[in-house]
């Protein structure tokens, strides 16, 4: 993997919830390039270990551990591996997240006089199914606290522990269809700063990084019909973004890089830094 500029992590240790997905994997791998041992945590773990293989195959040292962020007794289980393997975290990524169908309505507005609201495949705000919604929060927020509890605790004894999580654009702005997810970032934004705080005296850095618009196998169905030709929300999406694009997994390594590296970022805490193609900037005029 080429990196936009290195860092010295040689001695740090770096756990990775939802380490298989794409973004994650990313992050995983770049913070291997920079020296780092890294435990790529992930539900799925044959996801986990592609990723893990990859970077033992360039040279890095990592191993694929199965966790599910939902579970305490799990996640101390993966701590107990990552421990006697790697010898404990200096870093945590929080990356563990997502969106259920449960939790998004099928329109962007509701229209009362809509006949098409009665139709049993439209869902509406009135529809939204609470427990689908529980899942969102329980996936995004608990999915956070839960590895930062388990994590965090021994954290505090290491030199300079950084713990990074991961918003959204959601969280500046909520977005149309998925109100679950929108709001359970927003939650993850909040909860970063008061983490921040909560652990300033620790001497453990909190900070989110808050991706704009990526393609990922999450959102591939609302971004393009089945023909991979673009959906009328990807048209709007890229109208409303300044730079024209999608993000690439490789535009957010050099904020993970920035924030990871004491050096650079020794008295930053407490932000959430967006990486967006200017999205939020722009007021569409």
């Amino acid at each position: 993997m080429n990196v936009p500029f290195k860092i010295d992590l040689t001695g740090k240790t770096a756990a990775v919830t939802g380490g298989g997905g794409v973004l994650c994997s990313y992050f995983a791998k770049a913070l291997a390039e920079c020296g780092a041992q890294i435990a790529v945590m992930d539900l799925k773990v044959e996801a986990a270990q592609m990723v893990a293989d990859q970077i033992v195959a360039d040279g890095g040292k990592a191993i694929a551990v199965a966790a599910n962020v939902l579970s305490k007794d799990s996640l101390l289980e993966a701590k107990k591996i990552i421990d006697e393997k790697l010898g404990g975290v200096d870093i945590l990524i929080n990356g563990a997240g997502g969106n259920n169908p449960k939790g998004t309505t099928s329109m962007e507005y509701y229209d009362p006089e809509d006949p098409s609201n009665d139709l049993e495949e439209i869902k509406t705000f009135f529809d939204l199914d609470p427990d689908g919604v529980r899942f969102v929060f329980d996936l995004n927020f608990i999915g956070t606290l839960l590895p930062t509890q388990v994590f965090a605790k021994d954290m505090v004894k290491r030199e300079a522990p950084v713990i990074i999580n991961v918003s959204s654009m959601n969280a500046f702005r909520p977005l149309t269809k998925i109100p679950a997810y929108s709001a359970a970032k927003a939650g993850i934004s909040n909860f970063t700063q008061w983490l921040a705080v909560h652990f300033a005296k620790s001497g453990i850095r909190v900070n989110a990084i808050a991706p704009g618009f990526f393609a990922t196998a999450q959102n591939k169905a609302l971004l393009f019909n089945d023909d991979g030709t673009p959906t009328a929300r990807t048209e709007k999406i890229l109208a409303h973004t300044p730079m024209g694009r999608f993000g690439e997994p490789e535009d957010l390594l050099g904020a993970l890089l920035w924030l990871v590296d004491d050096k650079a970022a020794g008295f930053v805490t407490g932000t959430v830094i967006p990486v967006d193609g200017g999205f939020a900037a722009y007021s569409g005029v």
